[in-house]
């Protein structure tokens, strides 16, 4: 073959495998509907999956996030990044954002930026806090008590302190006077010395003693390895997040809802509001709830739709229930009857779900774990007590309270195992034991079919009352320390929840046993969650408990 030929073929070889190479970066960079791509990648590791970015507009309240594919690819979505300039940030164990640490979307083209990562300068403060109970050394049975503790702080205010075991004492006193709603910028008292019960059978002086050997009491820093979680892989990350700041940085979004118009509500843990969000704007109404009684401790808890969508709201130590109608903007309070308040008196739920089918809606007394329901033709509330479980020599001690499709009212023990249920009209009790002792129930509601979902706190799992066979399932999560809060079925069969520890939300295939975790971009104190079944994919809301922020997780399948 002539030269002339050889040179030919070659050159036509080369042409096509840069135009190979041109089309897998414009397929890269160029894809329709992308505003923002790039690929992440450190000297470490080369390409990084599962590392989350961030982008905040100049002057916006809204945070959107997405998470690094298997090549290390991130890519924003043109519909969601509008053009302007945003800062960047990231999320991975062990790393720092080295560049860039800005960009400047254009309008009408794909930017591309890639994000360049290097060794973190203090992997500490980067540690959830269920990565300091898997550092800290120590019994699981140790750790459990820190179970107790970040409902006001993180762990890490914990193993930071310089406290000596007989400070710890006195740490412990103080803080059964704070009530539930306090953080450390934002701390309630309790009124007539009420002292809340945090130990929860603990030796305080045997859990003192421990804690002053993995805090910094005798050494400037921790003489034990810090351990973190995997990162986020496969189905994981593929997720879009929207974080959308509230305007009070005190405010406490505790119970989320989603409403049928899309708009998102959200009960405040430690003042007098209920807000709602726009998701299209961002823009956040808060409405103020009366004050009943001054100087008690103000906040809200439980939040719940009835079915004519009006928000119902539990009003915690000011006593009494609140309904908020989201035509007029204005609230109905029931207090609860004077001569049954005390100092310590605490409505921490509300159950209005199905009062359609008898008139009345649910409520609790937290201090006696007495249950209470109001008439709603009357305006009048009935007592019906506590409820003594069987051969047990006690009451049951109820923390969430979901009712059926009936308005029968189930009690979750979140001290104890038990699933008690109340039967609405013939008052008869019955209590079901968890397959898992000392599972903690927390919070849970029923699917269509009406079985009972329920988080069990101390049992790392979800799980489910069938009301037919009256038997408990639980499906364990792999995750150690976990503790899920609340438990939602979608439309789909799944369960959503989250952590107060991992900063994950976990999506549970109940009948493969399939668990994905998607991260959440910072420390997020999740409680009670929401899935909207409107949209397809479902999407998962919650609050963030202690940082004043409302989060919307989008899954992309």
């Amino acid at each position: 073959m002539p030269k002339r030929t050889y040179l030919i073929i070659a050159i036509a070889t080369a042409a096509i495998t840069l135009l190979f190479a041109a089309a897998d970066v414009i397929g890269a960079d160029s894809s329709p509907g992308i505003a923002l791509t790039g690929q992440v990648s450190s000297e470490k590791e080369g390409p990084m999956e599962g590392v989350l970015v961030s982008a905040k507009k100049e002057g916006s309240t809204i945070t959107l996030t997405v998470v690094s594919d298997e090549k290390g690819r991130y890519s924003f979505p043109a519909s969601k990044l509008a053009p302007g300039r945003y800062s960047l940030k990231i999320r991975a164990a062990g790393y720092d954002l080295d560049a860039p640490k800005a960009v400047d979307v254009a309008p009408d083209k794909v930017t591309t930026a890639d994000v360049k990562l290097r060794p973190a300068k203090n992997l500490a403060s980067q540690l959830s806090d269920a990565e300091w109970l898997l550092s800290i050394p120590g019994t699981d049975e140790q750790k459990k008590f820190l179970l107790n503790c970040n409902g006001c702080h993180t762990v890490e205010r914990i193993v930071k302190s310089t406290h000596d075991a007989d400070e710890f004492m006195q740490v412990f006193q103080r803080m059964s006077r704070y009530a539930p709603g306090s953080t450390p910028l934002h701390p309630q008292m309790t009124v007539g010395g009420s002292q809340r019960d945090l130990t929860r059978g603990a030796n305080p002086k045997a859990v003192a003693d421990w804690l002053a050997t993995v805090n910094l009491s005798s050494s400037a820093t921790w003489e034990y390895p810090l351990k973190t979680l995997p990162r986020p892989k496969g189905r994981a990350t593929r997720a879009l997040i929207t974080e959308y700041d509230l305007p009070r940085k005190l405010a406490e979004p505790h119970d989320m809802v989603v409403d049928s118009d899309g708009m998102a509500w959200y009960s405040d843990f430690g003042e007098q509001f209920i807000g709602k969000v726009d998701p299209k704007t961002g823009k956040v109404t808060e409405f103020p709830i009366p004050v009943l009684k001054k100087g008690f401790p103000t906040g809200t808890l439980d939040l719940q739709l009835d079915k004519d969508e009006n928000l119902w709201v539990s009003l915690m130590y000011q006593c009494g229930i609140a309904k908020f109608d989201r035509k007029t903007e204005k609230f109905q309070i029931w207090p609860l009857p004077k001569e049954w308040q005390g100092d310590h008196t605490q409505q921490s739920m509300v159950s209005p779900t199905y009062s359609h089918v008898d008139g009345k809606v649910w409520t609790n007394n937290q201090d006696d774990h007495s249950i209470l329901r109001l008439d709603l033709a009357t305006g009048k509330y009935e007592n019906l007590g506590t409820f003594e479980i069987p051969g047990a020599n006690r009451t049951i001690n109820a923390y969430g309270i979901p009712a059926d499709h009936d308005n029968n009212l189930y009690l979750l023990e979140f001290s104890s195992h038990n699933i008690g249920r109340i039967d609405a009209k013939t008052k008869q009790f019955k209590v079901y034991p968890t397959p898992t002792p000392n599972s903690r129930p927390r919070r849970g509601r029923v699917d269509p079919q009406n079985r009972l979902w329920f988080a069990e706190y101390g049992a790392n799992a979800i799980g489910m009352f069938d009301p037919k066979s009256e038997k408990i399932q639980e499906w364990k999560f792999p995750t150690p320390w976990s503790a899920p809060y609340h438990v939602v079925p979608d439309k789909n069969g799944e369960l959503w929840t989250g952590s107060m520890w991992t900063d994950r939300v976990t999506r549970l295939d109940p009948k493969s046993g399939q668990v994905t975790e998607y991260l959440l971009p910072r420390e997020t104190n999740i409680r009670r969650v929401f899935v909207d079944n409107s949209t397809t994919p479902v999407t998962f809301w919650v609050g963030n408990n202690h940082a004043a922020s409302v989060v919307k997780l989008e899954p992309l399948d």
